[in-house]
């Protein structure tokens, strides 16, 4: 089934990017988490759309990226939650979480799809989190849970 992506999907591709996929893994998973969209005649102009929005939001050159990346890895970024006494959260901290952090100390508008978090941080402490800000360029930040 050919469809058109409007998310960046691991292994896919990136927003706007027409791909054929198999039809159940169209059809049971991507369509319906909005991931993507069935393609027709009429939908290059989807596609265009798709990919007029992505530049804008993307960052062009790897020179702007690693200004941005030296930007961030230079902030002090502290998130402060809820937590008990043994120093678990009462939940976990999410992706808008460490955007909202990101920008209270400061640093650039970052798109909460390019946070990368390895682990769920439920816990108290200084974890780390990566931000893709190019295909080539990724920033990794210290964020501190308090």
């Amino acid at each position: 089934m050919k469809i058109i992506l409007t998310h960046e999907v691991s292994g896919l591709g990136g927003a706007g990017d027409v791909v054929e996929v198999k039809d159940g893994y169209a059809r049971n998973f991507l369509v319906p988490n909005g991931f993507a969209i069935r393609w027709t005649k009429g939908g290059q102009k989807d596609v265009d759309a798709i990919r007029r929005a992505r530049k804008i939001h993307e960052i062009q050159t790897i020179e702007a990226a690693n200004e941005v990346k030296a930007t961030l890895e230079g902030l002090q970024v502290k998130l402060t939650v809820r937590s008990g006494d043994a120093g678990r959260l009462f939940g976990s901290v999410t992706q808008a979480d460490v955007v909202s952090a990101v920008k209270a100390a400061g640093g650039p508008l970052v798109d909460k799809r390019a946070v990368t978090i390895a682990s769920p941080i439920k816990t108290v402490g200084t974890h780390k989190v990566a931000v893709k800000l190019h295909a080539d360029v990724t920033a990794n930040l210290d964020v501190t849970v308090a």
